[in-house]
């Protein structure tokens, strides 16, 4: 078989040892998982199911005659107790009785010895298992999820709910039921505030600590950070109780200062970024980067297992403190979208019906991703714009209230914390008192083209080092790389006094207006600072930013491009400014600044830095509306609307000139995570999905009938597919449905043990057979999805990848006059609209989907493979047994 094979079978399992195995034990340390078997040690599988429990009365469509309350005395009281229905009433929900010595576990409502109930089909009871999607077990790590079932699912749910609520008390359980996913959206706006503020003040102080300390001396406390050491000094280099090191080490000369100073400040560097390293290596390795293209793929309907798990949270927060604190070019902006994440996904687990549904739990994460943004940037409306733009698969109208709650309410929490002690709820929120002139709109286009550039240039960047450590055998381990990146950024940092500062410090002064900046770090301010030699330092310190940001990003440490781009943008834009207000100041008669008023700054440099950096930020990311909204928030001023949103329109132009991709998604393609934008930009081959399907001569497919527990035992550990389509018999193939490796896994293992202890040679079968004994017997319809998508064989690519878009498809089955003609999975249309080789790639673990089987290679029109299925040709089907039959290696 060739390697194409593999992973277009649905891609090969990631784990084929466990799942060859089946291996269905509970494991503990998965309990902070984003998913999970349903299964326990002595549970059911099927507890959680909508139709598992009995109703206390059957459900009907038919219309009833209204009555009041008081034609019948009785109604009342059964109305505010829930108690029982008079007479009349419709009878109980038919509930067959119970058989000795057998379970129902693995088996449908069909095969049990029971009278039939009115309404049947065939003779088998009419059951959502058996004639729908069927039942399923819990997804495994590295799968995609199904949509349609979870939502189908869902209502179900809310139909026994809603038909068994009676009375008062039924009213009230439907308002509990309800309001359980705002009580997960209320707990994690909290907690995501909290934690947000933690991380500020932490960051904040370790980040000082390189410097100096706050003195008990002069009432300070050593656990303060600089600015809260210096509150009530309008300067803090005239702040008594804070102490540089050199001061606390008693060193007087100048040369001997900056030297001890510059060491400290090397090592603390160093060591910040070697435990922030170590911490992710040892504890969770989910927990690196931003984390922000794993949450796209999670929300498109992916399984990461642990990547929301309480240890990744733990590790991203004290690594993410540990990170920004070293001064490497990385913010907490992106991880903390990922934090605010793990907080929801903490939460869920204390309500099953959430918990248990991953469609329901992908709304509440869409949701808390907003709260992440909102705290990051003191930006509620900005984050739930973030969250629909840049992260959200699925975004319905409902999510969009509930992140706004979310997102409201982490940022009233950060707001009561005051982490900063400013009023503020970031550091770099700032308001100007002065408004822009029309011929300003020239230099601010400039900023939206110098914004696209960079974002062009940065990801090309950044994926050239990412290709190339990638390749690279003879680099270091990833720790060691954390270590030279952190030592090489100590050692530029320093010297430049715009780069020696943390970068939200940087891009507080660098928005600062001058009449209203009181303490001026950076010398921006003063008589004089306008000059070419500033002009030219900020330049230098954005192109050497740009470097270091584009080899940090990817780094194993926590670490997000959001705020060094807006530090590279803000100081390319200051650099703007600057020369606009010296040209300003030198030629006022110059016929565009006419419209400058007389003893009236005429320049804002600070407004053209926030410009920059919403035109950096709109390049690498391609963001528009959420970006435009964000900075609106962050200065309060309505008149720069317009600018920004005039810069970031350019910067996204020309960063689409680079690439389409922006920077989350160019590490989504090179990861190959499976995940299939949902948007219309994509292009999709004008061609006939037959072309790249896997045709039905190249699929491993199973008969209706004739098949044991050892032969499908057989057929599992021969093929790691990730499921098999069910046909008629080899002759006819007429599709009947399709069974996923992990319930077709289930069943056989659980038929094997007590209590019902089935021998290998016992009968399976897919169709309907009247005579089968459900004792002696194993019937896998219920397991069995008997209502696929199916589409005709001549259907456009372009069809068919809209299944995949729009309904969050696995797979889809494709079928001529009911006859199966071949297979299309997820992780194949990945490959065409990424425009990968012919051969496809098997080797990355990552890659495997739930999906069943797929094609030889993309451009394969012969329909000729190196893998032989059970339909291998015309000339052959006669020759053709069924798997029962002594044959079960053919499958």
């Amino acid at each position: 078989m060739s390697s194409s094979a593999v992973m277009n079978n649905g891609a090969s399992s990631s784990s084929a040892d466990h799942n060859n195995h089946h291996s269905y034990a509970h494991d503990d340390d998965d309990a902070d998982d984003l998913d999970l078997f349903e299964m326990t040690n002595g549970g059911d599988i099927l507890r959680d199911d909508p139709l598992h429990d009995d109703l206390a009365e059957p459900l009907t469509f038919k219309r009833k005659q209204k009555q009041g309350l008081l034609s019948h005395p009785a109604r009342l009281l059964n109305a505010l107790t829930g108690g029982p229905r008079s007479a009349g009433s419709p009878s109980r929900l038919y509930d067959p009785p119970s058989t000795p010595g057998l379970t129902t576990e693995g088996l449908s409502s069909s095969s049990r010895l029971d009278p039939i109930p009115p309404g049947s089909k065939d003779g088998v009871p009419l059951d959502w298992y058996v004639e729908g999607p069927g039942r399923r077990v819990g997804y495994e790590d590295l799968t995609a999820i199904d949509w349609i079932f979870e939502y189908t699912k869902e209502r179900q749910r809310l139909r026994v709910l809603h038909a068994s609520a009676k009375g008062l008390l039924g009213y009230a359980h439907q308002f509990l039921d309800s309001s359980q996913v705002w009580v997960v959206l209320v707990l994690t706006g909290l907690a995501v505030g909290a934690l947000a503020a933690a991380i500020d003040v932490a960051t904040d102080w370790l980040g000082d600590f390189k410097y100096g300390f706050c003195s008990t001396a002069d009432g300070g406390a050593f656990y303060l950070s600089k600015t809260s050491c210096c509150i009530g000094y309008e300067e803090q280099a005239k702040c008594f109780g804070w102490r540089p090191w050199s001061t606390a080490l008693g060193i007087d000369s100048a040369e001997g200062k900056w030297f001890i100073e510059y060491f400290i400040y090397l090592l603390l560097s160093l060591s910040f970024a070697l435990f922030a390293a170590v911490l992710v290596k040892s504890y969770a390795i989910y927990a690196k980067h931003s984390g922000i293209p794993e949450i796209k793929t999670v929300l498109g309907g992916f399984i990461i297992r642990r990547f929301l798990g309480i240890w990744t949270l733990i590790t991203k927060s004290l690594g993410l403190v540990l990170a920004v604190a070293s001064g490497m070019w990385l913010g907490k902006e992106g991880p903390l979208v990922h934090v605010a994440c793990c907080c929801a996904n903490m939460f869920t687990k204390l309500f099953p019906n959430i918990n248990n549904n991953e469609a329901r739990k992908r709304e509440v994460l869409s949701a808390a991703a907003a709260s992440g943004i909102s705290v990051a940037f003191g930006s509620p409306i900005g984050g739930v714009l973030f969250s629909l733009e840049q992260l959200s698969y699925y975004f319905p109208d409902k999510t969009m209230w509930q992140s706004f709650v979310c997102a409201m309410t982490a940022a009233v929490v950060l707001q009561a914390f005051d982490p900063y002690r400013s009023g503020k709820l970031v550091l770099y929120q700032v308001t100007y008192s002065s408004s822009w002139h029309g011929f300003e709109l020239v230099p601010f286009i400039l900023l939206g083209i110098l914004g696209g550039v960079y974002g062009g240039l940065f990801i090309k960047a950044n994926m050239h080092v990412a290709q190339f450590k990638k390749s690279a055998t003879w680099l270091p381990g990833p720790v060691a790389q954390v270590i030279l990146v952190a030592f090489a950024t100590a050692l530029i940092n320093y010297p430049n006094n715009y780069m020696r500062a943390q970068s939200s410090d940087l891009v507080s002064n660098l928005f600062s207006e001058c009449s209203k900046l009181t303490d001026d770090q950076f010398g921006l301010c003063k008589t004089g600072a306008a000059s070419a030699g500033t002009i030219v330092l900020l330049i230098f310190a954005s192109v050497l930013g740009f470097f270091l940001a584009a080899v940090t990003f990817g780094l194993q440490i926590p670490a997000g491009i959001i705020l060094p781009s807006m530090a590279i943008g803000a100081l390319s834009g200051r650099a703007v400014g600057i020369i606009m207000e010296i040209w300003q100041h030198n030629h006022p008669a110059f016929i565009a600044f006419r419209a400058c008023e007389p003893d009236i700054p005429c320049i804002t440099p600070g407004t053209y830095a926030i410009i920059g950096a919403a035109a950096a930020l709109a390049g690498v990311t391609r963001m528009t509306v959420s970006i435009v909204v964000i900075m609106f928030e962050l200065t309060g001023a309505l008149t720069y609307v317009l600018p920004i949103m005039v810069a970031v329109m350019i910067s996204k132009w020309v960063g689409d000139a680079f690439s389409r991709r922006g920077i989350y998604e160019s590490w989504i393609h090179f990861n190959e995570y499976p995940f299939l934008d949902n948007s219309e930009e994509m292009t999709i081959p004008d061609i006939p999905a037959a072309q790249i399907m896997t045709r039905i001569e190249d699929l491993v497919v199973l008969t209706a009938a004739g098949h044991t527990v050892a032969s499908l035992t057989a057929i599992l550990d021969a093929h790691p597919y990730r499921g098999f389509p069910v046909v008629s018999d080899p002759r006819d193939a007429v599709l009947l449905g399709y069974i996923s490796r992990a319930e077709l896994a289930y069943n056989l293992h659980t038929a094997t043990q007590p209590p019902r202890s089935l021998p290998p040679e016992t009968e399976a079968f897919f169709a309907h057979q009247p005579l089968a004994d459900p004792r002696s017997t194993l019937d896998l319809r219920p397991w069995m999805d008997q209502t696929p998508l199916t589409l005709p064989s001549r259907s456009r690519l372009h069809l068919a990848v809209s299944y995949f878009q729009k309904l969050g498809l696995r797979y889809v089955l494709f079928s001529d006059r009911g006859v199966l003609q071949g297979l299309l999975t997820k992780k194949d249309v990945w490959y065409v609209l990424n425009g990968a080789e012919e051969t496809r790639r098997t080797s990355n673990p990552s890659g495997a989907l739930d999906g069943g089987q797929g094609s030889e290679g993309i451009t394969r029109e012969d329909g000729e493979g190196e893998h032989e299925g059970l339909l291998r040709g015309e000339g052959m089907m006669d020759d053709l047994v069924s798997p029962g039959v002594d044959r079960g290696s053919i499958l």
